[in-house]
């Protein structure tokens, strides 16, 4: 495939200015410009596009898009999977919506209200951008582990590693606790204050995404939970309560 700049906007329905910004500011190319300026896209300029309109979709900045895309641990399969998910729970609320009008249409009197709540759909789309930020979005946070990390020595990280796990163990010994209880929140900090002195600047938004992959991904989960079932989910629910009532 090779597009035009004016057909790939033709096909996509983003406007040429658009596509021209999006060059500008280095986050779509154009993957031929000819002597005379003429751009044109092949198939991964436009599967790339699609990824971007992905995200546009989630009220993602083109700055955080910019920082996602170009992530050296960015995983497009991943991405996918979660805006799949997304689009299903749309899918089933417009459905619902379109049900609702034709017993409208056919004179039922349908008092049923929950096809307009939106609560679920907006949950989902926050959790996942703010896991997605954290995961690979910010490439400020990213470098700053990476250039903290070439600091430490072995002795350093056996220390910070024991730290961890001290940490996560804490956690162990306080399931079946509320996220609130004052023991879990003194965790949670102590958590928080173990990221920023060895990895990052380590923001609300930041901490939100981890809770949410501590669940999420099977991986975190697993080695979490090594600590106790339910570690990783009393995690979650300490991080949330922790970022949402400061």
């Amino acid at each position: 495939m090779r597009l035009s700049v004016s057909e790939l906007s033709d096909q996509s329905g983003v406007s040429v200015r658009t596509l021209h910004y999006y060059d500008e500011i280095g986050l779509l190319k154009p993957s031929e410009v000819t002597e005379a300026g003429y751009r044109y896209y092949d198939d991964e300029a436009v599967k790339l596009l699609q990824q971007i309109l992905f995200f546009r979709e989630l009220d993602f900045s083109l700055k955080d898009i910019h920082g996602i895309l170009n992530a050296p641990h960015y995983d497009k399969d991943e991405a996918l999977r979660r805006q799949r998910e997304l689009l299903t729970l749309k899918r089933d609320r417009l459905e619902g919506l379109i049900g609702l009008l034709d017993a409208n249409l056919k004179g039922e009197c349908n008092m049923e209200f929950k096809n307009f709540d939106t609560k679920e759909i907006d949950a989902l789309r926050d959790q996942y951008a703010a896991e997605a930020k954290a995961k690979y979005g910010d490439t400020e946070a990213w470098s700053q582990s990476q250039q903290r990390a070439k600091k430490f020595t072995k002795a350093d990280w056996d220390r910070i590693n024991a730290e961890a796990d001290g940490i996560m163990a804490g956690f162990g010994k306080l399931v079946g606790k509320k996220a609130e209880d004052p023991d879990v929140q003194t965790q949670v900090k102590a958590w928080k204050d173990h990221l920023q002195r060895y990895y990052y600047d380590c923001t609300d938004e930041i901490f939100a995404g981890l809770a949410a992959m501590y669940v999420q991904d099977e991986r975190f989960m697993k080695n979490i939970d090594k600590h106790g079932a339910g570690t990783a989910q009393l995690m979650h629910e300490g991080m949330l309560f922790y970022v949402s009532h400061r």
